[in-house]
C-alpha cells in the first residue's frame, strides 16, 4: 500500500510527523509541491488541475498502483482534483480539512494579512501547542489557487468522482469550518464525513495518532 501525502500552504514539514507514523504500515511519498520551499515551478503548472496531472504522471512513471492520496488544506483540494482524473493508479482519496470549494455562508478565512499568531489561533484547537515556525507560503499557494483560494466550479464537478473518498475534519477549524467540510463531503458520491474532536485545521500536526486511527 502506498500513500501520497499532499501538504498545504505550510509546506512539507506539516506532513513529516504524520508521515513517520504512517510509514509503519505503508510506503509513504511526501513530495514538496513545485514552487514551495524555494523549489522551481515549471511554467506548465498554472493551477491546481495541472498540479494534479503532474502527480498522476509521477505515479505512472513510478509504476505505482493502488495509491491512496491524502491531502490537507490546499493538499485536500489537490487530492479532490486527482480523484476527478480517474487515474487507474489511484484507488482512494482522503481530504483532510480541504479548501477549494465555495460554500454559501461558510467562506474560507482570508489569512493573507494575518500574523503567525493569528493563523495559529484559527488553525489549532489549542494554539499553545503550535510549533514555532514560518507562516504559510501564501505567495506559492496563491500561485496555484488564485487570490480567492477557491474554484467556483469545484463543488459541482465533485459529482463526477468515482473512487472512494473519505473527508476528515477537525472540529475546531476556523479556517474552513465543519459545515464547509460537510458540504464538501455531500458533493462527492458515496463519500464519508468524519469529525475529529479536539483538533483544528491541521490534524496531522495536532492529533496525528487520531488521524491515523480514522483512516
Amino acid at each position: 500500500m502506498t500513500y501520497l501525502l499532499l501538504h498545504g500552504g505550510g509546506g512539507a514539514a506539516t506532513m513529516t510527523k504524520f508521515a513517520d507514523l504512517l510509514a509503519e504500515r505503508a510506503e509513504v511519498l511526501t513530495p514538496v509541491h513545485p514552487g514551495f520551499g524555494g523549489t522551481p515551478k515549471p511554467a506548465s503548472l498554472t493551477g491546481v488541475a495541472s498540479l494534479a496531472q503532474y502527480y498522476v504522471e509521477m505515479l505512472e512513471e513510478r509504476g505505482l498502483t493502488g495509491v491512496t492520496v491524502l491531502g490537507n488544506s490546499f493538499g485536500g483540494w489537490l487530492a479532490a482534483e486527482i480523484a476527478l482524473l480517474s487515474s487507474p493508479r489511484v484507488s482512494r482519496a482522503v481530504i483532510v480539512n480541504g479548501i477549494g470549494v465555495e460554500v454559501a455562508g461558510h467562506p474560507v478565512t482570508d489569512i493573507s494579512g494575518f500574523t503567525l499568531a493569528e493563523i495559529q489561533a484559527h488553525s489549532w484547537h489549542d494554539p499553545a501547542k503550535a510549533p514555532a515556525g514560518p507562516s504559510p507560503d501564501v505567495r506559492a499557494l496563491i500561485g496555484y489557487t488564485g487570490p480567492s483560494m477557491s474554484d467556483p466550479t469545484l463543488l459541482g464537478r465533485l459529482a463526477d468522482v468515482r473512487i472512494p473518498v473519505d473527508v476528515l475534519w477537525g472540529e475546531s477549524d476556523r479556517i474552513v469550518d465543519p459545515e464547509y467540510g460537510k458540504a464538501y463531503a455531500a458533493a462527492i458520491p458515496g463519500s464519508t464525513f468524519t469529525l475529529l474532536p479536539r483538533t483544528g485545521h491541521l490534524p496531522q500536526l495536532e492529533t496525528p495518532e487520531e488521524l491515523l486511527a480514522a483512516l
